[in-house]
């Protein structure tokens, strides 16, 4: 755990409309062990969901430098960021993303389609991760036959499933009543501690900061410390 899986070094993050430049993030210093648990706070507008997509090669820096996974992202072009992607990263949303036309079995299997994985191999992946978020008899279940915390328990099995080397959650327990983000947030939890993941998460949520080991806040674009 002494090695950062991920260091960003003076990040800064700009959009621009038409020619108006509209800065988001400034000087970002930050260095992620593997293995940590660390939650990004901080009011909305702050900059912690650019941040997130950062780390997750979906947006690129306007400048500074980005290493994530032993890549220097601005290194990498689209083809080679989405395959990058699918190694590396597993994305847990606020509003679970799940489609409503597949099972949770298929939900989950849907990231191994992009990998060499033979149908059995996919199968054992996806038994494995359902076993580990205690849905294995939901697997034929569609997410309109659960509820918001078993289907946020999809979205985290779909995260794990090709065993990725961040796990970046998104406001994980924003859509949920207090039982079902405690049981998320345990979870979670036991991934990182169990199974030794590597999770970033943004929330607004102080109970569900307190499950991560590292929490930090940022303020208008600025990290605190």
């Amino acid at each position: 755990m002494d090695q950062p899986i991920a260091r960003m070094s003076n990040v800064a993050k700009s959009y621009y409309r038409d020619s108006l430049e509209i800065p988001v993030l400034h000087n970002i210093n930050l260095d992620i062990l593997e293995g940590q648990f660390l939650a990004l706070m901080g009011p909305s507008g702050s900059g912690k969901t650019t941040l997130l997509n950062l780390l997750a090669g979906i947006d690129q820096p306007t400048s500074g430098t980005l290493m994530v996974a032993g890549e220097d992202m601005s290194r990498l072009g689209e083809r080679d960021l989405a395959r990058w992607r699918a190694r590396h990263i597993g994305f847990i949303f606020q509003f679970y993303n799940l489609m409503p036309v597949l099972t949770a079995y298929e939900n989950i299997e849907l990231p191994l389609l992009l990998t060499p994985l033979s149908r059995k191999e996919r199968r054992q992946h996806v038994e494995t991760a359902l076993s580990i978020v205690g849905l294995a008899d939901r697997m034929k279940h569609y997410p309109r036959q659960l509820s918001g915390g078993q289907e946020q328990r999809v979205a985290i099995a779909r995260a794990l499933v090709s065993d990725p080397t961040l796990i970046l959650a998104d406001e994980p327990t924003g859509d949920l009543d207090k039982k079902s983000a405690e049981e998320v947030m345990t979870l979670l939890s036991r991934l990182n501690k169990e199974f030794t993941k590597t999770i970033i998460m943004v929330t607004h949520d102080p109970r569900a900061a307190e499950y991560a080991g590292v929490i930090r806040h940022l303020d208008k674009g600025e990290l605190d410390g």
